[in-house]
């Protein structure tokens, strides 16, 4: 990404800053210019703030110099790591600092008793480093599996188990700071502690100050201490001043639910929480709100993990979704449920828990017996129904609305008449789509509704519903207008209103103390504006039905393969809706500004993997999107060479597979060194149209000969070798060099089987190389002709077909009609092939990975159980997901297969000797990224399988 010229265009106080930090970090990590800075200015939130500036930094000392910076120019700064948080806390129309991607660090201490973290490292990362130990952190939002360890620490999220005992505020430890001036702060170090009371005594003495004021006050002691019994994260966390004395200690648990607005947390060390192994649910369902209420009050006072409440509308908005039980349709209107978990450490604890919880709701009448489920598969299908609400409501929205998630405490023993008001405080002002659930342990509910922000009426009936609930949260029942999500700028006008004028007067002062020219996320917790939660409110134009759908919530961003070198479906998305919108205005400046970038940055590297879809709450498929924003971006001249490759695909694979026969013939006589020195200086004088080489690029495919074999044992499959197999023979590095068509053949020899090829091999494709490229209607095309051909060598469907590449199989999966046995290699192996084979492991560890297509199959769990049958020891490296390499993009666009694979050699153990996966050009971006060669698992089988005696 450059920013050429746009520095000219920034404000005088940030041109100064931007010449500071110009100085010291590199361009590329440097934003500027609307189309950047919007796509990457993005959140979760219903708000709209585009940075003038987005700097990426990757250590605590890069963060220093860029506050040092900041001070000396007098401009706001903003910390952002995942950008999941829903109140507006993690948006900036000055600086922003980006840290995902960066700031990875984690660190167990011995017994697991202390994990250090740096923010960067996604929740879920840490537990599952943690939970070898039996371990975990405290803290458990429902987006842990997307956002990351700093914006957990500083909005002290929470979730359904954690409640108030094992949020971060509890949990908390240690941690490493940078303050606004630039300056560091270990509040672990002895040391680091001394410099700090020398340099920073002003700020320790208010600190001091404030705890002794609120001290000698003894009502708004008494109010603290009551405020914070449930779940609170509006404003600070006064309770620092209540619970502690010592001036590093409250210091330390303010920073914990600041928001960003008190200095920069650079790693936070907790103490970890007991990972309970044995677990059981049950769906209780009553005749009210009240009974349901009633029934998690009772439970409060048994150690419980979790109590999740779901009124009538939540349960309805999911009750004709896949997999969901069929007595939710039968329901009263006024049914609610509560959905209980317990936990403990052996099977007799949890039957004791499980009775000890059935007693206590002994005296309430459910609408069905109560029952504990202790399966895993049993237990997960209750907790789906919990999981897809917000889905339900999200996804089904009219195109063009938001959706919003609001959090609210009340006193649990006020619950259920706080929930019913809510009911109808939202259908009084015209949301009455909107749905209500909630960790009822700890009073604390969620209200999901939908407004259009482009409508006024909508905009006017949003401002009413917030003024009203929150009136009636503070007036009425003294609850907490947040709970969990944080204030950001959604609340931060109404901090006083719930906290009084004296408490707010202290969160004033101590934000003054840390940060006296309020340069750190100004607006955010503490406002002088009354309105600024109505200000910058988010468009969200109908775009494509496609990803209208999207809210926006980061979710994808983990697992893009694009990430950290261009853009992510988030991103993209919001730079589509931003085209729209000009589009609408009449804005064509604006329009081919953006249209111009996004060519490279939206487009050509997005991996199109599809995976996006699998982590995204509304099953919002970016890649399918970019598939058909190719199609309609087509010119007239790709339509015609589309037509040819589709009306000559023999040909055209025979000409890919010479090219590679030349390839591997000049890099013979030339040598590795010469041959890349002599394809890169081309691929650059071509401006990037000569393909990308690296050592593992295929040699041709041996000869085939697609004469169908007879075993004579009564087993028959039909064979459909994809166009990579045809075209791509092993590279000169792999150790097996024999084409993946005889491997294949091989196997089903030594299983037994008749293999059957379909008629005009040499021409079919399943069409994925056409549509990848936006060639729909000629991919189509391909499509059918293949399926005919495979009906009739199938005898209708009734022999199976094996194709040996998961993409092109997943494409067929995904395009024919019903009625064919498709199966890719993991599959027709594992099903048909093992029962006839005896297997011997090879006495290697070998590193598996799992194409982006067999995730979307389901066919991860099987695809390493195969691996385990056959090699010693298996190794799937975390974190490594879509390998980026998309087809032939490796060859075009090798930085994102770099990107996407930058972490992969490091996961690999040293005594890795070989890598599996099962899409040949998957293969060669993980052969040249892992630093061992990468064939299709079919050779790891084939090596370890004789026929059956």
């Amino acid at each position: 990404m450059t920013h050429t010229g746009h520095d000219s265009t920034l404000p005088p106080a940030h041109k100064t800053f931007y010449d500071r930090i110009a100085a010291f970090l590199p361009a590329d990590r440097i934003f500027l210019g609307p189309f950047h800075t919007l796509a990457l200015g993005d959140d979760a939130s219903f708000y709209r703030l585009v940075p003038k500036i987005v700097v990426k930094a990757t250590d605590e000392a890069e963060v220093s110099h860029i506050l040092r910076a900041a001070s000396d120019a007098k401009v706001a700064v903003t910390f952002r790591t995942a950008g999941t948080s829903l109140s507006g806390q993690a948006l900036s129309d000055s600086v922003l600092v980006y840290l995902a991607g960066n700031f990875r660090g984690l660190r167990i201490h011995p017994g697991a008793s202390h994990v250090s973290i740096e923010p960067g490292v996604i929740g879920a990362e840490a537990n599952f480093r943690l939970a070898p130990y039996g371990r975990k952190i405290g803290p458990d939002p429902a987006s842990i599996g997307a956002c990351m360890i700093g914006g957990i620490a500083a909005n002290n999220s929470s979730g359904m188990c954690c409640g108030t005992a094992e949020n971060s505020y509890k949990t908390v430890e240690s941690m490493k700071l940078v303050f606004v001036d630039g300056d560091a702060l270990d509040t672990a170090d002895r040391v680091s502690r001394a410099r700090f009371e020398k340099t920073h005594a002003g700020l320790l003495a208010e600190l001091a100050a404030i705890r002794d004021e609120v001290a000698a006050d003894a009502e708004l002691s008494e109010r603290i201490r009551r405020k914070f019994k449930i779940k609170n994260t509006t404003g600070y966390s006064l309770n620092a001043f209540v619970d502690f004395t010592y001036p590093f200690d409250i210091l330390l648990h303010l920073v914990v639910g600041s928001e960003g607005t008190l200095a920069f947390i650079s790693e936070v060390t907790y103490r970890t929480v007991v990972e309970h192994p044995h677990k059981a649910s049950s769906l209780m369902l009553y005749p009210s709100i009240a009974d349901a209420c009633r029934a998690a009050a009772l439970l409060k006072s048994l150690p419980v993990a979790a109590a999740e409440l779901m009124d009538r509308a939540s349960l309805r908005s999911v009750e004709d979704k896949p997999g969901m039980p069929s007595y939710l349709k039968g329901l009263d209107e006024d049914a609610a449920a509560v959905l209980v978990e317990v936990r403990a450490a052996d099977k007799p604890g949890l039957l004791a828990q499980i009775e000890a919880a059935l007693v206590r709701v002994s005296e309430l009448s459910p609408v069905f017996p109560l029952l504990f489920m202790d399966k895993k598969e049993d237990y997960e299908k209750l907790w789906n129904i919990r999981r897809g609400l917000f889905t339900s409501v999200g996804g089904a929205r009219k195109p063009g609305s938001a959706v919003i998630i609001e959090d609210v405490v009340f006193p649990i023993d006020k619950l259920a008449e706080g929930t019913v008001e809510v009911q109808r405080l939202m259908r009084h002002h015209g949301f009455a789509e909107g749905i209500i659930f909630g960790h009822a342990l700890e009073g604390n509910i969620h209200f999901v509704f939908c407004p259009d922000f482009g409508d006024p009426v909508s905009v006017a009936n949003y401002k009413n519903l917030i003024d009203d609930v929150t009136g009636m949260v503070v007036g009425r029942y003294d609850g907490s207008l947040k709970g969990e999500h944080g204030t950001g700028r959604n609340m931060a006008p109404f901090v006083e209103m719930e906290w009084g004028a004296t408490a707010y007067a202290f969160m004033k002062r101590l934000k003054h103390a840390f940060d006296p020219d309020n340069l750190l996320n100004p607006g955010v917790i503490l406002t002088d504006d009354p309105q600024v939660h109505m200000k910058n409110l988010k468009p969200l134009p109908p775009v494509n039905p496609l990803i209208d759908p999207c809210i926006e919530c980061g979710y994808c961003e983990s697992i893009c393969p694009s990430r950290n070198v261009t853009t992510t479906p988030r991103q993209r998305i919001t730079l589509q809706r931003h085209m729209a919108l000009a589009t609408a205005r009449g804005d064509k400046a604006v329009f081919a500004l953006f249209h111009e970038d996004y060519q490279y940055f939206g487009n050509q590297t997005c991996a199109a993997d599809g995976l996006c879809a699998t982590v995204c709450p509304v099953s919002v498929d970016t890649g399918v999107f970019t598939k058909d924003y190719r199609r309609r971006e087509a010119t007239e001249r790709g339509r015609k060479i589309g037509r040819f490759v589709a009306d000559h695909y023999g040909l055209v694979t025979a000409l890919s597979a010479k090219g590679l026969w030349l390839s591997s013939v000049v890099h013979r006589l030339l040598g590795t060194s010469a041959m890349t020195a002599m394809t890169h200086g081309l691929r650059k004088l071509s401006r990037g149209l000569v393909p990308y080489w690296t050592p593992y690029t295929p040699k041709a495919a041996p000869k085939a000969v697609f004469r169908s074999a007879f075993q004579g044992k009564g087993r028959k499959v039909v064979y459909f070798p994809s166009c990579t197999t045809r075209a791509m023979g092993p590279s000169a590095l792999d150790p097996d060099q024999r084409g993946l068509f005889e491997a294949t053949m091989s196997i089903l020899a030594k299983a037994g089987y008749d293999v059957i090829f379909p008629e005009g091999m040499r021409e079919l494709c399943c069409g994925l190389t056409l549509e990848s490229k936006g060639m729909h209607g000629e991919a189509d095309r391909k499509s059918r002709e293949l399926e005919a051909a495979l009906r009739k060598a199938s005898n209708d469907g009734a022999i199976p077909i094996l194709c040996d590449a998961s993409p092109c199989l997943y494409t067929m999966r995904t395009h024919m009609e019903p009625g064919l046995k498709l199966h890719e290699p993991v599959e027709f192996m594992t099903d048909y092939c093992l029962p006839y084979l005896d297997i011997t492991p090879v006495v290697e560890t070998v590193a598996v990975h799992v194409s982006c297509t067999s995730v979307k199959m389901g066919l991860s769990a099987k695809f390493t159980a195969l691996a385990e049958r056959c090699a010693r020891e298996v190794v799937v490296p975390r974190g490594i997901h879509c390998c980026g390499f998309a087809g032939d993009r490796g060859f075009f666009y090798p930085e994102l297969n770099a990107s996407a694979l930058a972490d992969l050699r490091d996961r690999l153990p040293a005594t890795t000797t070989s890598g599996y996966s099962n899409s040949r050009t998957c293969e060669i971006g993980l052969s040249f990224h892992g630093g061992v060669p990468y064939q299709s698992i079919v050779y790891l089988v084939d090596r370890a399988s004789r026929a059956a005696e």
